[in-house]
């Protein structure tokens, strides 16, 4: 893509609200706009990003049997009634049709997916069944704050198991654990995020949220680092801050952001909706659910907290919007406008995603913008560079920088 043709611009500075570090490089960067508190507009580069966190989100997802739907945003009155949430459930945006009849903007979607899914399941034979789905939900935030880590708009990932006992949620609970660990490792974030007990659920006394390690974060974590374990502050219930599976007390406190959870919802959702299924013997049972949350848009602000400089974003490869950021320094020279044509279109051609930086800028910009950027791969031509039929490369994540042969860099970048 040519920088010049990008509708989007890097600005040197933001509103003084926005103190969290994802916010202030994202909107710097030009990868999202804010429309007001919790409510984003995700640019052309953020969106490319976002699509690619999404896509690695239903890779995996899909390996542990994910079926995915996409279901209404919209919700009526009537089936948050069933389960009780209408009166108690204070984060949901509600609002009135034309004809009165209230409704409710999606904050989560297990009132929607049970009646669905109870369409389709009578029999044993039927289960287990997973379905999920990356839709975007609202909730009425009080304090919507830290750039995409909370807002009142946002994308989610939410799968829902349904099955017919006990042993069989716990297996699926333990298979969709480790492939949010996998998730994670790919979205580079591992290192930094720890499984965490938490209060919750209602088929069990703990469920567990994934809490990536960032000073940005609104919740306190305990971390035992012989177990590579953490533990919300509520776990403890008032008791001796110790490890639930070493006895060790010799935690490290840190803020850190829930990017997911996962819960096992045993017949919670199931009974008032009367969900059952016909077992081998005949007989009624009610169907057992798990939920399990992972947030996009909230990932992708936790890898920005994780990965910057006092320069801007570092991306990780995987999630990058290009994979090279191609500059041209130095003005009105056609040899090297045409050498860096030519490196773009081979470029292109080969397969690698290129932000060509065409726009007749400084050089000290262009540098400043890549930087603040944080592509994983820069690459330079100018007249320097040109006399020795060479092209500067250098890492986002590391100072120093490389003069390679032009003909020599396509087959370095393919491998």
């Amino acid at each position: 893509m040519r920088q010049s043709l990008l509708f989007t611009k890097t600005l040197k500075e933001i509103s003084s609200d926005e103190i969290s570090i994802n916010a202030s490089l994202l909107r710097r960067a030009g990868f999202i706009d804010r429309l007001t508190a919790g409510v984003y507009t995700y640019l052309p580069l953020g969106l490319i990003v976002l699509n690619k966190i999404n896509n690695i989100i239903r890779e995996e997802i899909n390996q542990i049997g994910g079926q995915e739907v996409l279901m209404p945003g919209l919700t009526p009155k009537e089936p948050w009634e069933i389960t009780g949430r209408w009166e108690t459930e204070d984060a949901l945006f509600k609002l009135k049709g034309v004809d009165d009849k209230e409704y409710a903007l999606g904050a989560t979607h297990e009132e929607v997916v049970v009646p669905l899914v109870q369409n389709y399941v009578s029999s044993y034979k039927d289960l287990p069944l997973y379905v999920y789905q990356i839709q975007t939900k609202f909730r009425n935030e009080k304090r919507a704050k830290a750039g995409i880590l909370r807002g009142r708009e946002f994308v989610m990932k939410d799968l829902y198991s349904f099955h017919t006992d006990e042993a069989d949620l716990n297996k699926y609970y333990e298979i969709v654990k480790q492939t949010y660990i996998k998730i994670f490792e790919r979205l580079d974030i591992s290192k930094q995020t720890y499984l965490t007990f938490s209060l919750g659920g209602s088929f069990s006394k703990y469920s567990h949220e994934f809490q990536t390690i960032s000073e940005s974060g609104e919740d306190t974590i305990y971390i035992c680092h012989k177990c590579n374990l953490a533990f919300n502050e509520e776990v403890f219930e008032g008791g001796e801050k110790k490890c639930f599976d070493c006895g060790s007390t010799d935690l490290e406190i840190k803020k850190a952001i829930e990017t997911g959870n996962i819960f096992k919802l045993g017949t919670r959702y199931t009974l008032p909706f009367k969900f059952d299924y016909v077992d081998r013997a005949g007989k009624k049972q009610p169907v057992i659910m798990g939920c399990y949350g992972l947030g996009p848009t909230r990932s992708m602000g936790a890898i920005v907290e994780t990965h910057y400089d006092d320069k801007g974003i570092i991306w990780p490869a995987a999630v990058a919007p290009f994979d090279v950021h191609l500059l041209i320094l130095g003005k009105n020279n056609e040899s090297i406008a045409k050498k860096a044509e030519e490196l773009y279109n081979d470029l292109t051609q080969q397969g690698t995603t290129v932000l060509f930086d065409d726009r007749e800028e400084s050089a000290g910009i262009k540098l400043k913008d890549s930087d603040l950027i944080g592509l994983p791969i820069r690459l330079v031509i100018s007249e320097k560079t040109l006399a020795a039929d060479s092209v500067e490369m250098k890492y986002r994540n590391v100072d120093k920088f490389e003069l390679i042969k032009l003909k020599e860099i396509l087959k370095k970048l393919q491998k």
